[in-house]
């Protein structure tokens, strides 16, 4: 099923995430927790895509038993900057052949030891849009960052390149994690005005350790509001208490959001099927999933 299907239904649903393995060795354990994940009957599941190596070559294999073997919609990252384009243009090929109808194009990080951009490789991710668009009948999602992103020094900007890229082919925007819903938004209101109209899912992450808290930082910009770092600084030092704030305090984002009328939720479960199993008993009554 494609994804911009699946939100066109006017009732809440939540989809999860999960990533490859680094090494073919954690594979196994990496399908065992994507299956419990499944379980829970999310709308979707969706798989991230590595920059070259074990991860990315995992990613259509993963995405293909989600759907064909755990009978659940998934959706398969595609990050290019790292690749040329005839790399991409197989994995493309690959999810044809798997039946795979959604696809997140993603620019990704720029590699440090590389100058950017390297001979036929992708410089935007809106160059990728348009070659997928280009190849086959697919979904398409792409990212957004209602903080702005870290590589733009205006939001105006921000919400610019969006809106190219959008224009491109996008079908559904996923957020980047934020932590205080009113960023949110106001970024949907500043979006719409600017004639940015596809639906846009909100991405949750659930902290359950205090050493996520640095990495979130450092990779994002992401502003932690006061009641959430009182939640660590109380909590951070006891596994167990921060993972069960972590998740209530997701919760209660995902609650905020749905009584605003937003049904779409995307869950950044990080291959934990008892973090993500928490959710959907905290929400028992609410999704119905």
């Amino acid at each position: 099923m494609k994804i911009r299907d699946i939100l066109k239904i006017e009732e809440p649903h939540i989809s999860f995430e999960v990533f490859p393995p680094k090494t073919d060795a954690g594979y196994d354990s990496v399908l065992a927790a994507t299956e419990k994940i499944a379980a829970l009957k999310p709308s979707f599941i969706s798989v991230t895509y590595g920059a070259g190596g074990g991860t990315s070559k995992n990613t259509v294999s993963i995405a293909s038993h989600i759907k064909k073997d755990f009978g659940v919609t998934s959706l398969a990252h595609l990050t290019c900057v790292s690749s040329t384009k005839e790399v991409v243009h197989q994995v493309i090929d690959r999810l044809k052949e798997e039946g795979i109808e959604n696809v997140l194009a993603l620019r990704g990080d720029i590699p440090a030891e590389h100058e950017f951009p390297l001979p036929n490789h992708y410089r935007y991710a809106s160059e990728l849009i348009e070659d997928i668009r280009g190849q086959g009948d697919f979904c398409i999602g792409a990212a957004c960052y209602p903080e702005g992103h870290v590589e733009t020094e205006h939001k105006k900007d921000d919400i610019i390149n969006l809106k190219h890229k959008v224009d491109c082919g996008v079908d559904f925007l996923t957020t980047q994690m934020f932590f205080d819903n009113h960023i949110l938004y106001n970024f949907l209101y500043r979006i719409r005005e600017k004639g940015i109209t596809v639906p846009v899912l909100p991405g949750i992450m659930p902290v359950t350790n205090k050493k996520q808290i640095a990495r979130i930082g450092g990779l994002s910009g992401t502003i932690l509001p006061e009641r959430f770092r009182a939640i660590v600084d109380r909590f951070g030092d006891n596994p167990a208490a921060m993972q069960q704030a972590g998740i209530a305090y997701a919760t209660d984002q995902i609650i905020d959001l749905i009584a605003n009328g937003i049904n779409h939720i995307h869950v950044y479960s990080m291959n934990k099927p008892e973090v993500a199993a928490a959710i959907i008993r905290n929400l028992s009554e609410i999704v119905k999933n």
